[in-house]
């Protein structure tokens, strides 16, 4: 039976417990997995559900390790170290697709767990009542603005209409400038009006979704979210500030990797191009927005063909296999010192 095509895959290497060991190979997550291959025997020396995981941290040790740790239920816990490029990239799209598996599990998902623990759903709580936060913050962020726009405005015409009249006129406006500038006025309040519809329409965001977002490479992988907008594409970190606008007149590709994995890229001449790679569960939904407004641009990679032609696993497949079931590895590899140095250290 085919496995999930890897929505994206890093080197590293696997502490097996029971040997007391380190093993190189390499992490993958898929749509529903997390797996470990060895690059040696080829053999999957570990593999569980995202909907099983109930935490990933970054631990290190005050002797060699720095390390990527998931604990899984049943109290057992994966050590991943050697990560490349780095365990926080690794972590972070991790995490990402974690939360977004927690706040939106599938049909299959839930079908594994028809009867969720109470520590799964104080997670599934806490987790969604950040994303609430998020959003409203978003949304006082956006009308914040708004509100300093009209001020300004507000404070303009409050200068001008000082301005209007010489200070000895007692009647207010002088009389042979009041036709003309009543029509003055309904023409500017006019365009005022047709120029606040365009900029309103053209800012208006389509979707908005949670990402994990680098400027180039997969070195520097971090949280933030993707606005598509009418007239351009927003990046934005977690606190909701601009990082990058993409006009959409100027975006000259956007290469489709998997259905969960784009890059956006504006060319220069003369200069760096401008280009940022995203990774966000909640892909499928913008997709369907970018393909419409971004037809021509958009090109699908190899990686895309591979990813499609890969079959879904049957779900009848096991849960999940790893050389620590029913162990609980809780000190893992630093309660060890006889460890194998030949494993490349972060």
């Amino acid at each position: 039976m085919s496995r999930d095509a890897p929505i994206h895959s890093w080197p590293g290497s696997y502490y097996i417990n029971n040997e007391k060991r380190w093993e190189s190979g390499t992490l993958s997550l898929t749509r529903t997995m997390v797996r470990f291959i060895s690059s040696q025997s080829k053999e999957c020396l570990s593999s569980f559900r995202l909907s099983r995981i109930m935490e990933i941290k970054m631990e290190s040790s005050s002797f060699i390790f720095s390390t990527l740790t998931v604990l899984e239920e049943g109290n057992v816990k994966h050590w991943f170290g050697s990560l490349k490029p780095n365990r926080v990239a690794v972590f972070n799209v991790l995490e990402h697709f974690w939360r977004e598996r927690l706040l939106s599990p599938t049909s299959e998902a839930r079908g594994a767990e028809c009867h969720p623990s109470k520590g799964r759903e104080l997670i599934n709580l806490v987790v969604g009542a950040q994303r609430r936060l998020e959003d409203t913050g978003r949304v006082l962020s956006h009308q914040g603005e708004q509100f300093d726009n009209m001020m300004q405005g507000l404070e303009k015409i409050d200068s001008d209409l000082e301005l209007e009249s010489p200070s000895w006129w007692p009647f207010g406006k002088l009389p042979w400038k009041t036709q003309q500038e009543a029509k003055a006025e309904d023409a500017a309040k006019a365009a005022a009006a047709i120029s606040a519809g365009k900029v309103s329409s053209r800012s208006k965001v389509i979707t908005s979704i949670p990402a994990v977002l680098s400027k180039g490479g997969d070195s520097d992988l971090k949280p933030g979210c993707l606005l598509v907008l009418v007239s351009s594409l927003e990046v934005r970190d977690t606190n909701c500030h601009l990082l990058h606008r993409f006009e959409r007149n100027e975006i000259d590709e956007i290469r489709v990797h998997s259905p969960y994995e784009i890059t956006v890229r504006q060319r220069f001449i003369g200069k760096p191009d401008i280009c940022y790679r995203f990774l966000s569960a909640k892909m499928p939904e913008a997709m369907s927005v970018l393909e419409m407004q971004y037809k021509k641009k958009m090109e699908l990679t190899s990686e895309y063909a591979a990813f499609k032609a890969t079959p879904l696993s049957s779900p009848s497949d096991k849960e999940g296999t790893n050389w620590n079931e029913g162990k609980a590895a809780v000190f893992g590899p630093f309660a060890m010192l006889n460890i194998n140095l030949t494993t490349e250290w972060q």
